[in-house]
């Protein structure tokens, strides 16, 4: 393609709005496109230069609007949308995935690993962004219930998108194209082994990604991406890849949540105690809901599972930067007492 232009990589008011006079005259702007440990590679025009990340830096990730001059990165834009998690493990931070996305394709094969749970957890975190998620189900070509698993994810949100592809098939994947036009963001989420790669591949029609074939015993893949990159499409937008996520947890994302149940949230209101927890309150909208066959015991038990596990994450990050706090203050006091002291030596 040509020199791709700032609003080819997305740039928008929204961004521009932020810059300062000086930092118009004196510093670029420029978007992250690729990122590694210590280094991050920023496109500004037909530029791909590579920058340093400094020590004590704030956090950043794939799809940043940075502003920086010759020597350094200067800083990061607010962003307009940003997808992150808590870290994998133990670690009680979070873990940012990409900022100022436009379009989510949460990815979910049509064999054994196809699992409503799992796609109203990524449905909580792409909401949480407010990013469109758009839900779709590989290997149609391997599945002989495709439209019945279709509803069935349509049933959690009547104006979510929902498309059956098979990946190996380019017409098949014309459908996904209507998304990813000139300065659109976007980004493939989903287990490993899911399909992802494959749809990558054929979007940009070559073999970019590296893809591995599933095992048989489980239905699952091996873990192909390492690392998160933005790349052009034949059609003008972005594609953003990242790696699987295998221990997905939620944190501070509590309005995906709601939003991703809104269905619950809207019996809740008819409910004769605004604390109700649809459990075995009497008056209860909600349980009301499921005798009459109009919710199903699975969806009210997700959301109480996903809120729990929200409640508990969100609160152990909150417990972690009370402490990170009280300990940067006792490390001042002693500087100061020490600083104190050799005054007075």
């Amino acid at each position: 393609m040509s020199t791709p232009s700032l609003v080819d990589l997305g740039l928008r008011p929204f961004f521009q709005q932020q810059l300062s006079l000086e930092e118009v005259a004196n510093c670029f702007l420029g978007r992250i496109i690729e990122q590694h440990k210590s280094d991050v590679i920023i496109l500004a025009g037909d530029d791909a230069l590579r920058y340093k990340l400094p020590p004590n830096f704030e956090a950043i990730c794939v799809g940043d609007w940075v502003v920086f001059n010759q020597n350094r990165l200067v800083r990061v834009l607010e962003r307009q949308s940003l997808f992150q998690r808590k870290a994998a493990g133990s670690s009680r931070d979070h873990q940012l995935i990409a900022a100022n996305l436009d379009v989510v394709f949460i990815v979910s094969s049509l064999n054994d690993d196809f699992n409503l749970n799992r796609i109203e957890r990524y449905l909580a975190l792409v909401k949480e962004t407010h990013a469109e998620p758009v839900v779709i189900l590989t290997k149609a070509d391997l599945c002989d219930d495709v439209e019945d698993i279709r509803q069935q994810v349509q049933q959690l949100d009547s104006l979510l998108s929902v498309h059956c592809v098979n990946g190996l098939a380019h017409n098949s994947l014309s459908v996904l194209k209507s998304y990813c036009q000139r300065g659109k963001t976007v980004a493939f989420l989903g287990s490993s082994g899911v399909g992802k790669s494959t749809l990558v591949n054929n979007l940009l029609n070559h073999n970019e990604m590296e893809t591995n074939a599933i095992r048989e015993q489980d239905s699952k893949g091996r873990h192909t991406t390492t690392y998160r990159t933005i790349k052009w499409l034949p059609e003008g937008g972005l594609l953003m890849d990242t790696p699987g996520m295998r221990e997905l947890q939620l944190s501070d994302v509590k309005e995906g949540i709601k939003l991703t149940f809104a269905d619950i949230e809207s019996l809740a209101t008819a409910c004769r105690f605004k604390d109700c927890q649809h459990q075995n309150e009497p008056g209860c909208a909600v349980v009301k809901a499921i005798a009459n066959g109009e919710l199903s015991t699975r969806r009210l038990n997700n959301f109480h599972k996903l809120l729990r596990e929200d409640a508990h994450n969100s609160a152990t990050l909150a417990q972690k930067r009370a402490k990170d706090r009280t300990f940067t203050k006792m490390v001042t006091a002693i500087q100061d007492q020490a600083r104190s002291i050799k005054k007075f030596k």
